[in-house]
């Protein structure tokens, strides 16, 4: 049958068929609300109702200024479902990076935390809303020109006739981090968003199904929290949403209390969530079938063996917003977990996995297509039905090779197995005496030594060699450890030439508004360095 892939479907099926599965949600206040899917499917709908009765039309753009929360669900899937798009905007930007987000998407509404309103004062004279909406979990805020989201789902009849809509429309919206430049959009089809949901949810990439208690981490105003709340919906699970409480003791506590089975956040979130478990993990009662996945920078191998100790299997994925976001997982094929050795294993499962079904991956260098040997570099590409075709307003379209494939600015070799190792950014990559030096490997060995707690490397010009690697390190509480240790320990798996000529101590390292290290900083910091 010709039958459009929409997130009405999802939507209806949620409503239908697991009206009384939970939806809990921590608030600001540090208590949890909770409701379940036949109420968030009928405010989602009344949210659809309400905005075409203000005057959504077709294509609009509706903003959220909002953390992880059931409200939040209401908009991922009554915006859309209203024929608008959903464009979430990132909270831990600057106010001015907020401010030129919102007026390059011309959107036309916003949905608002009231414990995010002192933010939006810091760019609201920017920006153009035609009316702002409050998601109240305090009193109602003062300012009679915002209005109460809940009055707004007042408007709504419960007679809603969904909006005709074609899978190929836009559905959500998110932005670039902008680290190279001015962020650019990306527009999410109905039709991308759904296959996206049916490819995260297999066996090998994230293993959901109806029975898991599933708890995104990673934020809902970024790249679409790796499509958790659309593949929560889809299935019936129980979803849990930590709000804006990301320590790890709340982490602990919420997974603890709601006896999670499915986590996904970046590295730094899950090195701290370690740290505590660590001390005594007898103290958290977490669910036997717990597992958790990580990305959005490459995972030390440490960490792995960190989780494994404690029983808790660590999976590393890779993905972009421009992917809708994930594009690979580290599943492992059957035939290598019975033939590798224990440290093999460990090796493989640092790289960022297999291709996801229908994302298509190739790697090219200045001689072309690299071969699968697990060592030639290339620039990785990928095309499939949910990569995007184009930024919004036709930015950068050199981004896109003439013969449709998407290049992600990610190095990486491809071994005979098909894993994915991406070995740094394009820009990262230290280029020293004309060979090439991977900042991630470095990184990620540093990070195993048992007194660095995080550690980024970075190219610093030299005169004779064009670059050399330096390292920034972030020592653990009361340790000590020099150089000299540092580099020794480094020597057992690097090449004397690769090894940091310089190692820094330093207090923290920049990160981006999703948690990644901030490159960019670290190399303006250290700019002049003599040598």
């Amino acid at each position: 049958m010709d039958f459009p892939l929409t997130l009405i479907s999802l939507l209806e099926r949620a409503g239908k068929l697991f009206p009384t599965v939970e939806i809990v949600a921590r608030r600001p206040q540090a208590d949890c609300v909770r409701s379940n899917y036949g109420d968030f499917y009928l405010r989602a709908r009344a949210l659809a109702e309400a905005l075409r009765k203000i005057g959504l039309k077709k294509g609009d753009r509706v903003a959220t200024l909002c953390w992880n929360h059931t409200p939040h669900l209401e908009a991922y899937f009554g915006i859309p479902a209203a024929g608008g798009v959903v464009h979430t905007l990132n909270l831990r930007l600057h106010p001015d990076e907020i401010a030129f987000i919102s007026n390059d998407a011309e959107d036309r509404f916003l949905i608002v935390d009231d414990v995010l309103l002192p933010l939006l004062e810091k760019f609201r004279p920017k920006v153009n809303f035609e009316r702002v909406f409050v998601v109240p979990f305090g009193d109602c805020p003062a300012d009679t020109t915002f209005e109460n989201y809940e009055d707004l789902l007042k408007l709504a009849t419960g007679d809603l006739d969904y909006t005709p809509l074609d899978e190929n429309d836009a559905a959500a919206m998110c932005y670039t981090s902008g680290t190279t430049g001015c962020p650019k959009g990306v527009l999410y089809s109905h039709r991308a968003l759904v296959l996206h949901s049916l490819a995260a949810a297999l066996p090998d990439t994230f293993n959901c199904r109806q029975a898991d208690v599933l708890m995104p981490v990673v934020p809902m105003f970024h790249a679409n929290a790796w499509g958790f709340p659309f593949v929560g919906a889809m299935l019936g699970a129980k979803q849990v949403f930590p709000g804006p409480k990301l320590d790890p003791q709340s982490l602990l506590e919420l997974m603890s209390s709601e006896q999670v089975t499915c986590s996904a956040g970046v590295p730094t979130v899950w090195m701290a969530f370690v740290d505590l478990l660590e001390q005594d993990p007898s103290r958290w009662k977490l669910s036997p079938e717990l597992r958790l996945y990580v990305g959005g920078a490459a995972v030390p191998e440490s960490l792995l063996r960190r989780f494994d100790r404690l029983g808790i299997p660590l999976s590393h994925s890779w993905g972009m917003t421009e992917i809708s976001p994930v594009g690979s997982a580290g599943e492992m094929k059957r035939h290598l977990k019975e033939s590798l050795s224990n440290d093999e294993l460990y090796a493989l499962r640092t790289k960022q996995g297999l291709p996801i079904p229908f994302v298509e991956t190739r790697a090219v260098n200045e001689q072309g297509e690299i071969p699968w040997d697990g060592e030639t570099m290339g620039e990785l590409e990928v095309r499939g039905p949910f990569v995007a075709s184009g930024y919004h307003k036709g930015l950068q379209p050199e981004k896109w090779t003439s013969d449709g494939w998407f290049r992600t600015g990610d190095v990486t070799t491809i071994d005979s197995e098909g894993y994915l190792k991406l070995v740094d950014r394009t820009k990262d990559l230290i280029k020293s005496g004309g060979e090439w030096i991977s900042s991630v490997d470095l990184e990620s060995a540093l990070m195993c030594h048992p007194a660095v707690q995080e550690a980024a490397v970075i190219a610093v010009s030299h005169p004779k060699w064009l670059e050399r690697p330096l390292a920034a390190v972030v020592l653990r509480p009361n340790m000590e450890v020099s150089k000299e240790e540092l580099c020794a320990w480094l020597a057992n798996k690097f090449s004397k030439w690769q090894l940091p000529d310089a190692i820094v101590f330093v207090d923290q390292i920049p990160r981006t508004a999703t948690g990644k290290f901030l490159k960019s900083k670290l190399r303006e910091k250290f700019a002049d360095w003599q040598w």
